[in-house]
């Protein structure tokens, strides 16, 4: 499956029907409740690798990963309709960010502050 097929089938369960970047602003329940949800899922997926930390010394179970497979697609449900609302596909994103990081990497500055660098 590629990305922009992951979005529109992902777009089929949002509660909130199919919104369009020209009917939304910031402030739409659709978008608030996307950000939200985004930032509530990613919280999970650090609360249960906190908890792998913490009781089990750092060590992975498989049924630790199922778990955070899990977490992780609901994150990307996030980003996909988000991505949708903006009127911008996700394969977009993906290659704008893979070339953002390729550009890092090749002038030496994947690491350090800021966006723009």
């Amino acid at each position: 499956m590629n990305l922009n097929d992951y979005q529109k089938q992902a777009s089929t369960t949002d509660t909130f029907g199919d919104k369009k970047v020209v009917d939304l602003s910031a402030n739409d329940p659709a978008y608030v409740a996307k950000i939200l949800g985004l930032v509530g899922e990613a919280g999970e997926v650090a609360e249960k690798y906190k908890k792998i930390i913490r009781d089990k010394k750092g060590v992975i179970s498989d049924s630790d990963k199922d778990d955070l497979k899990k977490e992780l697609g609901d994150v990307l449900w996030y980003v996909a309709l988000l991505a949708k609302y903006l009127g911008v596909e996700l394969e977009e994103v993906a290659k704008i960010n893979l070339d953002k990081l390729s550009s890092r990497h090749s002038r030496g500055t994947i690491h350090g502050k800021g966006d723009n660098r």
